[in-house]
């Protein structure tokens, strides 16, 4: 089973991976983004290359090639991906390719009101040793916080089982996603 982690950047799906991680037995966590980072390493500055390397189709086949073959190694344990997905039709390729190769997805989203993810994302501090570093990532968070109101009031609201975690603490977060994987 893949445990898909979504919503918006800074949001807390990292900090909820883990936390799922030590609570599922036999557990893998996986990062795509970082499918993304040796896509953009090989790529370079190739002519064809795209600024978001969501948007190459060899992203998503790779991620979900990537997602069953850790399915098949862990031999029951649950696969936790944690990725911000907000084009439907990137979440339904990758989530498509995994159910045609046998592969249960639960599409989690970790969802907080706007004014929450602004305080989280000004409050974060990614590389504590470079300020510069660290406001470079919230600047982005904050970039693509729009983003994300768009595809949660357009199709991720719907399609994914939602965990508001606006007044949640990420262990109560984990709790819920628990609960939401244990009882479906």
């Amino acid at each position: 089973m893949i445990i898909w982690l979504n919503g918006p950047f800074g949001g807390g799906k990292s900090t909820a991976a883990a936390l799922l991680h030590q609570q599922l037995a036999h557990s893998l966590v996986t990062d795509p983004e970082e499918v993304g980072f040796l896509l953009r390493k090989s790529i370079g500055d190739h002519p064809s290359r795209q600024k978001d390397f969501q948007d190459y189709p060899m992203w998503r086949t790779l991620v979900a090639d990537v997602c069953a073959a850790l399915d098949r190694f862990a031999q029951g344990g649950p696969v936790i991906a944690p990725m911000t997905l907000l084009r439907r039709e990137y979440a339904e390729e990758i989530f498509n390719t995994l159910t045609k190769a046998g592969v249960e997805v639960r599409h989690l989203l970790l969802h907080a009101d706007s004014d929450t993810i602004r305080s989280r994302i000004a409050g974060s501090m990614e590389f504590p040793d470079s300020e510069e570093r660290s406001e470079k990532v919230r600047a982005f968070r904050r970039r693509k916080l729009d983003d994300y109101e768009q595809a949660y009031t357009s199709w991720l609201g719907e399609q994914a089982n939602v965990i508001d975690t606006t007044t949640l603490s990420p262990d109560q977060v984990a709790a819920q996603a628990l609960t939401l994987l244990h009882h479906a």
